[in-house]
């Protein structure tokens, strides 16, 4: 969070962390420097939110999404070079000419497609020598960018898939990854004059959405929201047993709503959490873990998820509501772990606190205030919508003004309320003396509304992310505008003129650092866009899909395991969204394919999800892990040993993964309402459960068979599914020829599980299921089929045969081809309920809670919370 004018700032080598991380080393002390990289970030910000608005259609002065795409680049570069210093020893309190020359070249460069896009356009296919000089200029000085916003790793990488474009046919590589190579014109012309590669889907994303939601989290921190998360989770659990170290973790989760950097997490949060972490007790090694793994945690944390919930978008083709719905439970059941975990650790070290509240009824109420609090959010969200709607029948074409009128009511008074008391501090010691919870609460309910607005905008309404970010972030720049202002006048202070000066200086401060924080992002996304670009053009994709599943031997298992593996280990040099969209590329497609030839249907979105959380894991896994040396900076432990301990405490977020492969129903897919409080609060026992049997402490100090049977109960609510399936198998066949009789009969929007068989263009042979979608019912079964999955069939002797597959539809997605035979049609069998297995697993837990509350001894019976 940053720090207001006047007020003490944190150690100065956790700023030169976090700048040399994320926001660029570079502090000129001349005039011409600081002007630059004061008025070069507000340019950009104001620039993203001119494009993001409607402002551009009313004039008429619109640039299509390739010239904004280079328009992004362009700034990012420019920024790159001149905040990022090129070597350890480089100046860091001026800009050199030589740097500023390259910054101007490259942003040329970067922009080419903006200020010469008609010529391009022209030239498609045949580029004149100025294209490929731009081209190849571009790609170097984008990778240099790279390299000094965000470390050799990412460089290095897109080398490697650029030597493999140029030397792919060199006789020294094996032979089953040869290929003819591209020549300088083609290659170029792939990668910089097209959108396959660096002005492509990444870099659309990074300009469209990710900049503006990047931009409203630095502003709602700027106003102080990020102050007041902490001082309220420090008010609500700072009292309990180990109360700093929860209290660090619910902050976290909250500072994750506004940032989408795990390390930004750490230092924002962790100045003030891990110095009172190890006040009551905690050691330097374990305070720091903990904070590392809640930041770490706060970058799953719905909405933004480090702008890999964008990108899911676009890469599995669904909406944002639907990725943030998939999301939440994960996120929300590794938090509570993570809660739960860091009690335990209190208790093995014998903390106590001021609370005399039961652990058992610390996690339950803890379990029921995150179960109120989803509830009260949906609820207040849907009146929201309600009472929008109410007002524009009541008065029409006028209501948009009534409905501003109300929210502007609505904020003047939060803001009264929040002028009765002080404002919060931000100091070290302030967090030792807090006011009541109620106290600070009342301080910044204001800072609520402009979440409230986006969520509402996204979830509600259904507007795209770009525009609910874009009148959100309006909201905010109204009320840094205004908040001192009305304050001021509501105590009767005076001076409303100096703080509204204050205000535009805090607008400012927020669009710059919201800049700065995107220029290693930007980056990534266009690096990410040359590695996907030499992916596409070379075809190497395939290669290494068919490698990783030789060396699994076709099992789906083995598979996720080589898939985790990459993706730990490119994730320890490469960004959280740079490694998203490298491994999601290369393997996502396979696992999915494999899973279907193994008879198990796995959604694109949960094979998304799995790549997404091994990425993160990368943030804790040593030696690496940049989120460990920054709390290591703070705490003053050892880096390494924070790491491990880190990468110990997050076990269970290398857990779920898994899970949610073989188990959709914690992402929510095809889950009603009452079945997903019920999938919520079972994980969570389940998660509760493989916390308590990894860190070997349930009620008292587990034996190692206790901690064996905690296990296998937590695998079972997990998964009961599995041991049902091994007594009675979860699907009954049906012939293929009833497929049109089951598409006609089945309900709106189900899908039809269909085993094909046949050969793909390789020659290969196929033997897999698939879930073919099917829209509104009310047609007949082929018309159905052809509506809604893009297929047409024929009859040969009793044979049902694809007949036509329709261009780019969900058939085709799925990489179902002509003439494959339907073999056989899968229907749920009629069998027990699975969630049976929930009762023997419970028992397993009540056997284990008998025989330790038989070794508890009077201190254990008066634990406190």
């Amino acid at each position: 969070m940053e720090l207001k004018r006047g007020q003490p700032g944190p150690d100065p080598a956790l700023d030169d962390i976090v700048a040399d991380a994320d926001t660029g080393g570079r502090a000129p002390h001349d005039a011409l420097g600081r002007r630059a990289l004061w008025v070069i970030p507000l340019c950009w910000s104001i620039y993203q939110l001119w494009i993001a608005s409607p402002l551009p259609f009313v004039v008429g002065f619109v640039w299509n999404d390739t010239q904004t795409r280079a328009i992004h680049l362009g700034f990012a570069v420019l920024l790159a070079y001149l905040a990022f210093p090129g070597y350890k020893g480089a100046p860091r309190h001026h800009i050199p000419a030589l740097t500023w020359v390259i910054a101007i070249i490259g942003a040329i460069a970067a922009s080419y497609l903006w200020w010469d896009y008609r010529g391009v356009a022209n030239r498609t296919g045949n580029p004149n020598t100025l294209d490929l000089i731009m081209a190849g200029v571009g790609i170097v000085l984008l990778l240099e960018a790279a390299r000094r916003s965000l470390g050799v790793p990412l460089m290095a990488v897109a080398l490697f898939f650029l030597s493999y474009v140029f030397f792919g046919s060199w006789q020294g590589l094996p032979e089953v990854v040869q290929w003819k190579g591209a020549s300088f014109e083609k290659a170029m012309s792939h990668m910089w004059l097209t959108t396959e590669g660096v002005f492509g889907v990444a870099l659309g994303v990074s300009s469209g959405f990710v900049f503006l939601f990047v931009l409203f989290g630095s502003l709602l921190n700027q106003a102080g929201a990020g102050n007041y998360f902490l001082k309220l989770a420090f008010a609500a659990l700072g009292h309990l047993r180990g109360g700093p170290a929860k209290a660090a973790v619910i902050a976290s989760a909250a500072t994750g709503l506004i940032s989408g950097s795990s390390i930004a997490n750490v230092v924002t949060t962790g100045t003030f959490t891990i110095p009172l972490m190890k006040k009551v007790g905690f050691p330097a090694t374990k305070a720091g873990a903990i904070e590392v793994s809640s930041s770490i945690n706060g970058v799953l944390t719905p909405p933004v998820m480090g702008a890999v919930a964008f990108l899911m978008t676009e890469y599995v083709g669904i909406s944002y509501v639907e990725v943030v719905k998939t999301a939440i439970v994960p996120a929300a059941i590794s938090y509570v772990a993570l809660v739960y975990i860091v009690h335990l650790e209190a208790l093995k070290m014998g903390m106590t606190g001021t609370s005399r509240m039961h652990p058992v009824k610390f996690m339950l109420g803890a379990i029921f205030i995150i179960a109120i609090s989803i509830v009260i959010a949906g609820g207040t969200l849907f009146l929201t919508g309600v009472v929008v709607n109410a007002l524009g029948s009541a008065f029409g074409e006028a209501s948009l003004w009534v409905i501003i009128a109300v929210m502007l009511a609505a904020y003047v008074a939060a803001v009264r309320y929040a002028a009765q008391g002080p404002d919060l501090e931000m100091s070290l010691d302030s967090m030792e003396h807090l006011p009541p919870t109620k106290e600070i609460f009342k301080t910044g309910i204001h800072y609520l509304m402009p979440i409230l607005l986006l969520m509402y905008l996204l979830m509600i309404e259904r507007k795209s992310p770009g525009l609910s970010a874009f009148w959100s972030t309006i909201a905010m720049l109204f009320i840094l505008l205004t908040q001192n202002p009305l304050k001021a006048y509501f105590r009767g202070e005076g001076r409303v003129l100096s703080h509204i000066t204050e205000g535009v200086a805090d607008i400012a401060d927020g669009m710059i650092a919201g800049a700065r924080n995107m220029i290693g992002l930007a980056a990534a996304m266009g690096v990410a866009g040359v590695i996907v670009g030499a992916v596409t053009l070379t075809g190497i994709g395939q290669v290494m899909a068919e490698f990783v599943e030789f060396l699994s031997g076709g099992n789906l298992l083995a598979m996720l395991f080589f898939v985790a593996v990459i993706s730990i280990i490119l994730g320890m040099g490469l960004p959280t969204t740079a490694n998203y969209i490298v491994v999601s590329s290369l393997m996502a497609g396979v696992v999915v394919e494999l899973g279907a030839q193994a008879g198990l249907i796995v959604p694109l979105v949960a094979v998304h999800m799995f790549v997404f959380y091994f990425g993160i894991m990368a943030d804790v896994t040593p030696p690496v892990g940049l989120a460990s040396f920054a709390a290591a900076a703070i705490s003053k432990g050892d880096p390494l040993k924070t790491g491990f301990q880190a990468f110990f405490y997050s076990i269970r977020t290398a857990l779920l993964p898994f899970l949610f492969i073989f188990n959709t129903d914690l992402l929510l897919i095809d889950v009603g309402p009452v079945k997903a409080i019920f999938v919520f609060i079972f994980a969570l026992i389940a998660m509760l459960l493989f916390a308590a049997g990894t860190m070997n402490y349930f009620m008292v100090k587990s034996r190692l068979y206790e901690s064996a049977i905690l296990l296998f109960a937590a695998f079972m609510l997990f998964r009961p599914g599995f041991f049902l399936d091994q007594i009675s198998p979860e699907f009954d066949t049906r012939p293929s020829t009833e497929i049109f009789q089951m598409a006609e009969a089945a309900p709106d929007d189900t899908s039809l599980r269909v085993r094909f068989i046949g050969e793909n263009l390789n020659g290969e042979s196929i033997d897999a299921r698939y879930l073919l979608p099917l829209g509104a019912a009310g047609v007949d079964g082929p018309e159905r089929l052809r509506q809604g999955a893009g297929l047409e069939f024929r009859d040969e002797d009793g044979k049902i045969f694809v007949d036509n597959i329709e261009f780019g539809g969900p058939a085709e997605q799925l990489g179902i081809d002509w003439d494959w035979e339907v073999v056989e049609l899968d229907v749920p069998a009629d069998r027990v309920w699975k969630e049976l297995f929930y009762i023997p697993a419970l028992f397993l837990v009540l056997i284990v809670f008998l025989l330790q509350r038989r070794r508890q001894t009077p201190q254990h019976q008066e634990a406190l919370a």
